[in-house]
Order: C-alpha cells, then sequence, then structure tokens
C-alpha cells in the first residue's frame, strides 16, 4: 500500500529534478554549450586551414602544426620525444579569436542593454499653501507666515 501512495503523489526528488532542469537558465546554459563547441570547431578551422597557412608561407613555407623540438631521438621501438610548439602556437592562435569574439558579443550586449533612469529624490522640501515659500517637508508650520501646514 505505502509504494502505491509514492506513485499517486510523485517522487518528491524527481519532481524536483524536473523543476530544476526546465528552469530557463539551465537551457540557456545547455544551448550555450552547444553553440560554443561548434563554434569552437569554426575557430579552430579558422586557425589552421586559413590563418596559419599564409602566415607559414611569409615565413618561409612553414607548417605551424608540425613545428616542434625533439628532445630525444627515436630508436627502434621507442618513439621520439618532441616538445610541440606549433601545435601550442595554434591553440593560442584559437584562444586569442575566441577571446575576441566573446569581447565583441558582450561589449554588443552591454550596448543593447537599456539603462535604467535613476528615481527621482525623495523631496526634503515643499512649499506653504499660504505665502508660498518653501519649508521643510516635515514641517508643521511655515516658519514664514506661522500657518499650520498639513
Amino acid at each position: 500500500m505505502k509504494h502505491n501512495r509514492r506513485l499517486k503523489g510523485g517522487n518528491p526528488m524527481l519532481k524536483e529534478f524536473k523543476e530544476f532542469a526546465m528552469r530557463g537558465s539551465v537551457v540557456d546554459l545547455a544551448v550555450g554549450v552547444i553553440i560554443g563547441g561548434a563554434f569552437g570547431k569554426i575557430v579552430t578551422s579558422l586557425v589552421n586551414d586559413v590563418l596559419m597557412p599564409p602566415l607559414g608561407l611569409l615565413i618561409g613555407n612553414v607548417d605551424f602544426s608540425e613545428l616542434s623540438l625533439t628532445l630525444k631521438a627515436a630508436n627502434g621501438t621507442s618513439k621520439a620525444v618532441t616538445l610541440n610548439y606549433g601545435m601550442f602556437l595554434n591553440n593560442v592562435v584559437n584562444f586569442l579569436i575566441v577571446a575576441f569574439c566573446i569581447f565583441l558579443v558582450v561589449k554588443a550586449m552591454n550596448s543593447l542593454k537599456r539603462s535604467e533612469p535613476s528615481p527621482a529624490p525623495e523631496p526634503t522640501e515643499k512649499k506653504c499653501p499660504e505665502c508660498l515659500m518653501v519649508i521643510p517637508i516635515a514641517a508643521k508650520k511655515c516658519g514664514h507666515c506661522t500657518s499650520a501646514v498639513a
């Protein structure tokens, strides 16, 4: 019997998870991660296929992805130990492009964000209804004409 009541009411943890997963911020985050992954592939292709080949040509027909420093040469069955600084340079350029694009997106979002007008300051003075002189807002009598002020 106890088991049947749990099924009717639903599992509170499952209900809480469903509410969490369906909140707008979680869905927005998921969309951002998916788009970010696709954008990363585009940037990698831009760096490896568009930017680095002409740069390598200018430097002297160098393929940056193959630049490395051999620390230990290969002998027999062991592979050579290399420091692949060309791949590191490609990744640094990837990072700089992504960081610049994110900077541009944040800058665009900040310029689109409307600044809220600041609230009007609370008044500290009012006019006496009899003599129209300015008096403090908390005054009960006018200091100029001595009439009672509401």
